[in-house]
């Protein structure tokens, strides 16, 4: 049976590959051309690959030393957990050990200024948070610039938040809850676990979209506020998904809404707040980052590295599993993304008022 070979046009790289790496395969087209279809096909995708993640690439990555991911909180929480997830992953891919060290403080700011002062051979990087974009409000003065003096890598992930209450609460929906709030005014109340947060800032956000006057309640943490929301000592909270699908799937919490765009499966019932507020939405964002001016060839091969772990079907399950939405959005667009996130909480920061704890 003759071969048949695809004419030279018809030489292209796999979708996965992008088009100014298919131009570069054009010269290649008439040696390919001489190869059996399966055989050609074969080492086109694997030449893509290799223009990808171009040669020396690995070595290019702090010289093959440890890699360091830097984390503003505790361990255990959920920027940890992610963190130590996608260190895993890219220790595999850059075949080079990648190890997290959680430097906890400030809001992330501890962590945040010793990779802005570090060296810009990815040698050592920043798994942040939401707080990254509400500080540079929220400080009147910090020791780096948010957005100059980093590299922005990879959106790792987005943690949607809900809105709970009590169950005796009188309202079991947004439009409810609207109604109950602006018919007495100062009367409801919102648990804070930690001034600043985005959990904080998405109910002034609530109250600044809806008019409306919630009185907010600090406290010292997520779980003694979580504790008194039990208790009915307070009457609303915003919360990670984590922190309390545990006490809505008990009946200890009702869901009035969703922070997301979309409905949550694990919530069923409960809309998005932005049905009813048009334009609300609140998410916790978890990003890496390495220190400002870090070569492009080095930003690349990081974010490969990441994507490649987010992309596995069993790292995205065992992040849905907990609640998160990975994201493995692309160094441009995350730098496009910061700039406009740090320009969206200035302004619910400045309505509430908050100052650092």
């Amino acid at each position: 049976m003759p071969v048949v070979r695809p004419r030279a046009h018809q030489l292209a790289c796999p979708p996965a590959c992008p088009p100014a790496r298919a131009a570069v395969l054009r010269p290649f087209h008439r040696l390919f051309q001489r190869l059996p279809a399966a055989l050609m096909a074969s080492a086109s995708a694997a030449l893509c690959v290799a223009l990808v993640l171009p040669a020396g690439a690995h070595a290019a990555v702090a010289g093959g030393k440890p890699i360091r991911i830097l984390v503003g909180a505790p361990a255990g929480g959920t920027t940890d957990t992610l963190a130590r997830t996608i260190a895993q992953e890219m220790s595999q891919s850059l075949d080079q050990p990648v190890v997290v060290e959680n430097r906890p403080g400030a809001g992330g700011n501890i962590a945040a200024d010793m990779v802005a002062k570090s060296a810009a051979d990815g040698s050592t990087l920043l798994m942040s948070f939401t707080s990254h974009t509400i500080n540079a409000t929220l400080y009147k003065k910090l020791p780096f610039d948010p957005i100059q003096d980093f590299t922005p890598i990879t959106l790792v992930a987005t943690v949607p938040s809900v809105l709970v209450a009590t169950p005796k609460l009188p309202a079991n929906n947004i439009p409810e809850l609207i109604r109950l709030a602006r018919s007495e005014p100062g009367k409801l109340n919102f648990g804070i676990g930690s001034v600043g947060s985005s959990v904080h800032l998405a109910g002034d956000m609530f109250k600044m979209m809806t008019g409306t006057y919630i009185v907010n309640i600090p406290y010292k943490g997520t779980t003694p506020a979580i504790t008194d929301l039990l208790a009915g000592q307070v009457d609303l909270m915003f919360a990670s998904t984590l922190n309390v699908a545990q006490h809505v799937k008990a009946g200890k919490l009702k869901v009035l809404g969703v922070t997301s765009p979309a409905p949550l499966p694990q919530f069923p019932g409960a809309q998005p707040i932005g049905a009813t507020v048009k334009g609300f939405e609140s998410s916790a964002w978890f990003g890496l980052f390495g220190p400002a001016n870090l070569p492009p060839e080095v930003t690349q091969a990081l974010y490969q590295a990441a994507r490649h772990g987010l992309e596995s079907p069993a790292v995205r399950k065992r992040l849905e599993n907990d609640g998160a939405q990975p994201s493995a959005m692309a160094p441009d667009a995350f730098a496009t993304f910061v700039k406009q996130d740090v320009k969206r909480w200035a302004t619910v920061v400045k309505y509430s008022g908050a100052q650092p704890e």
